[in-house]
């Protein structure tokens, strides 16, 4: 009692219409992300936005990433450790550390890192243009948007992640040596001799700043979309900034299955 039944045909019909929604949404994303990016690809060159915008989204960044690279690599190097001396193999704990960093957990971490501090706060100050009418004050000075706010921020984050990725990677490999040398007491050479023998930068340096790349696109077309895209509203704001890290981390985990597949590793 109370309870009432749902229908099969009315079950489908919402199955449908959110299917609809989510190809609708998709298809204003992709046109967005094509404005965008031909936004940025024409002059003029806003070179001192995008300096500034290269320090919000990788300068600002630089200490939540060093400090989890190194986290990350001395937990890599205690269970590596603890691992390799059950099979006899401690002296390749530098290759399982350096490749795990290189291939993988470099560019993921520092892409879920850097949508949680930089995406979230992009996508928020967008919102917050539009809130408060900057945007379009800016369109009624015949000024895009499009061009003098979101390529600017675009391109920053574009070229910041791989470089945040290749420091997660450096302090990652530090964070290894520290706990597996320094601490466990393992043998210096041999952690840096396989590190050395077994990275190969066209299979795995290559492929990681491939990532670096890729998930900084994903993560800079998210947070600028969903802040053009925001309610004009304080929930507005917040929801901008809350999809932003929701999307992008799932984003980021889907894109490195389909890279690692089609890279050959």
């Amino acid at each position: 009692p109370g309870v009432r039944a749902v229908s099969p045909a009315a079950a489908l019909r919402a199955l449908g219409a959110g299917f609809l929604a989510g190809i609708r949404n998709l298809g204003r994303f992709t046109l967005f992300s094509l404005r965008l990016l031909a936004a940025g690809g024409q002059p003029p060159w806003r070179v001192r936005r995008l300096l500034r915008e290269i320090y919000d989204s990788g300068v600002l960044s630089l200490v939540i990433v060093c400090i989890s690279g190194i986290a990350v690599g001395a937990v890599l190097g205690l269970q590596g450790h603890n691992t390799l001396v059950r099979f006899g193999a401690e002296e390749n704990l530098g290759a399982v550390v350096g490749l795990s960093l290189i291939r993988e957990l470099g560019p993921v971490l520092t892409s879920l890192l850097v949508a949680g501090r930089a995406g979230s706060a992009m996508a928020a100050e967008i919102a917050s243009m539009k809130v408060t009418e900057q945007l379009d004050g800016l369109r009624m000075m015949s000024v895009d948007p499009l061009d003098f706010v979101g390529a600017p921020k675009a391109s920053a984050m574009i070229l910041s992640m791989p470089l945040l990725a290749t420091l997660f990677t450096l302090f990652g490999i530090f964070g290894g040596y520290l706990v597996g040398v320094v601490v466990l007491g393992g043998d210096a050479g041999s952690y840096l001799s396989t590190l050395q023998d077994s990275v190969r930068f066209s299979e795995d340096v290559a492929g990681g700043l491939i990532k670096g790349v890729v998930f900084g696109v994903l993560v800079a077309l998210i947070a600028t979309y969903r802040g053009f895209t925001a309610q004009p509203s304080s929930a507005g704001v917040s929801a901008a900034a809350t999809s932003t890290v929701v999307i992008a981390s799932v984003a980021t985990l889907v894109s490195d299955y389909f890279i690692t597949a089609l890279w050959g590793y």
